[in-house]
């Protein structure tokens, strides 16, 4: 029923787009975005509201609430990103869920390393501003991302003929 209606949302909106972009992209850009502007908005309420901007003593190590606010909400908005991967955007894999599960982690994890080494590059090396910076590790990681889902994450496995 949700992904119908997601589904529905998306159908209605792509003749918009349809010139530019073929429908996986479509589906791609949209729930990633509807994803990211998700997680900006859970990591806002969590740290503002829910932690109140205080840091996290935990004993043995204090958490400072903009790191707590991004552990508490990456989880949450790694789920639903991979679902939305899987149910909306790659619905032709035939791969294992679990496979395709372990799969999206591990590129999840190459996108935070690569936005790591690029902003350290792009700042650091080249001396480009922070946002520039941002702006262009952002264009690299999300095409990075895509790549990964369609052809590692959530790709078709062909069958073999005997």
């Amino acid at each position: 029923m949700i992904r119908n209606f997601i589904i529905s949302i998306l159908d209605w909106f792509y003749p918009l787009f349809r010139k530019y972009l073929p429908r996986q992209t479509y589906n791609y850009a949209a729930c990633g975005g509807a994803n990211t502007l998700f997680d900006i908005l859970l990591y806002f309420i969590t740290y503002n509201f829910v932690l109140n901007k205080q840091v996290i003593d935990i004993g043995i190590v204090a958490i400072s609430p903009h790191i707590a606010a991004f552990v508490f909400v990456f989880p949450i908005t790694f789920t639903t990103g991979f679902l939305l991967s899987k149910y909306i955007t790659f619905t032709e894999s035939n791969l294992r869920g679990r496979i395709q599960l372990f799969r999206y982690g591990l590129t999840v994890f190459g996108s935070i390393i690569l936005n790591y080494l690029l902003l350290k590059l792009f700042v650091e090396v080249l001396g480009l501003y922070p946002t520039v910076s941002k702006i262009l590790t952002t264009i690299v990681v999300v095409g990075y991302s895509y790549v990964c889902q369609k052809y590692f994450t959530f790709r078709i496995k062909l069958h073999e003929s005997v």
